[in-house]
């Protein structure tokens, strides 16, 4: 065995004089450590939803290889799955001065920020921790309806990237209330107790109830309200989506205050949920009124004792400043969301508030938000707090951290909190 070694070792060793080459080769140890230090930074910058990857990179991506409706099922599967990024937490001070600025008192939970998922992004309630961990306080599922339908025919989903804007007609498409149910009910098992439906410290769970295309107008919605009560931080009766008939004639004064007495009722009835509490009760109305509309929904609001009013959905107007020049893309049939409706929702709260000022009633504002001076203005007109849905679905997970930085700065220019300047405008 000696002799072996010793003319291997001599069959390797170069004699005297003889040209020697140099492997360029890496070792094999050093090659993997490498490529494992390369592959963990590239992880840690693509699961941060500040990184512009996101943004610049994927959303477009997304974008360019998917139609409307199929790439918003592919977002929200990986976010059900957990592949998504999530907030990073900053240091102690900065943490302590978002809250001293952006914190917000609403339904009794003080929310870390006013920055609000509207509903529709993630329908069957299966990507929620995800979505908080991008950094939303508020976050709403739906629309729910008591049966499963399939919503309209496809396609039904378009967009407008000129104007950073969508189109939509799905019609309350829905896995029904069991099958959402289940979903929570998991959930909840795995996080055990806590102080609110969400799950987390500063943060709200709501969930958007809607009706099916033929179902009873008041039971409905009143079944939602005995189904989900338990499993809710806020219930949203919506009565302003476009794409069911007969939808939005439940918005009239004598409809609406019959549909929200008994929404309220049942709420009553379920008494407090597994946190100690009573969900409050939300009507979430449409842009496209007249003043004297919004002036009868706010009567009908504090008639039958509803907590606040979301304003607002979708419009089924077509501003004449869209950049986008397709006319049969615009003239499909649906809501349209995004920028060009920051407008209308924005004047409609202004409406709104005039009206519900002399109540405790909470406004919310939605449609159109997609920065922090957006979310300002909202808030002086009025608003508790905020919801956006298109903008984060063209900006992607870094937008809500993108708005709170802004918002802050604003705020921080103004000397003021955001709790001192809702109502602002009108004060």
């Amino acid at each position: 065995m000696r002799r072996f070694f010793i003319r291997s070792f001599a069959r390797a060793t170069p004699k005297k004089g003889a040209r020697t080459i140099k492997s360029s080769i890496v070792p094999f140890p050093v090659t993997v450590t490498v490529g494992a230090i390369g592959a963990s930074i590239v992880a840690y910058y693509m699961l941060d939803a500040k990184a512009g990857i996101h943004e610049y990179v994927f959303c477009p991506l997304i974008r360019a290889f998917t139609d409307a409706e199929n790439g918003h099922k592919l977002g929200i599967k990986l976010m059900s799955l957990g592949i998504s990024p999530k907030l990073r937490r900053e240091s102690e001070e900065r943490e302590r001065e978002f809250d001293a600025l952006l914190g917000v008192d609403v339904f009794g939970t003080h929310l870390k920020s006013p920055i609000g998922l509207a509903a529709g992004l993630d329908k069957e309630g299966i990507a929620i921790d995800s979505l908080f961990d991008t950094g939303f306080s508020y976050v709403e599922i739906g629309s729910v309806t008591p049966e499963p339908q399939p919503g309209n025919p496809q396609p039904r989903f378009f967009r407008l990237p000129r104007d950073d804007a969508v189109i939509n007609r799905y019609g309350f498409n829905s896995s029904g209330h069991l099958s959402v149910l289940l979903n929570l009910k998991a959930r909840f098992q795995e996080w055990m107790s806590h102080e609110n439906n969400a799950k987390r410290p500063g943060r709200l769970l709501a969930v958007n109830l809607g009706k099916n295309k033929n179902g009873d107008e008041v039971q409905d919605y009143v079944t939602g309200v005995r189904r989900f009560a338990h499993y809710a931080d806020v219930l949203v009766v919506n009565v302003s989506s476009p794409n069911t008939p007969g939808l939005r004639d439940l918005q009239s004064e004598s409809k609406l205050t019959d549909l929200l007495k008994a929404v309220v009722k049942e709420r009553n009835a379920q008494g407090k949920n597994s946190c100690g509490k009573q969900p409050p009760v939300l009507v979430k109305v449409a842009p496209d009124l007249t003043e004297p509309e919004i002036e009868s929904i706010a009567n009908s609001a504090k008639q039958s004792k509803v907590d606040g009013i979301i304003i607002s959905n979708t419009t089924i107007q077509r501003p004449s400043n869209l950049l986008t020049t397709d006319i049969s893309l615009i003239n499909q049939a649906g809501g349209l969301s995004g920028k060009p409706l920051k407008p209308l929702s924005l004047q409609a709260l202004r409406t709104l508030r005039k009206h519900t000022k002399d109540s405790n009633l909470v406004l919310v504002g939605c449609g159109g938000i997609s920065s922090g001076k957006d979310a300002l203005e909202f808030g002086k007109a009025g608003a508790s707090f905020i919801e956006l849905y298109t903008a984060f679905a063209y900006k992607g997970p870094g937008l809500p951290a993108k708005i709170r930085d802004e918002l802050t700065a604003l705020l921080r220019k103004e000397g003021k909190t955001w709790q001192q300047i809702i109502g602002e405008d009108d004060k």
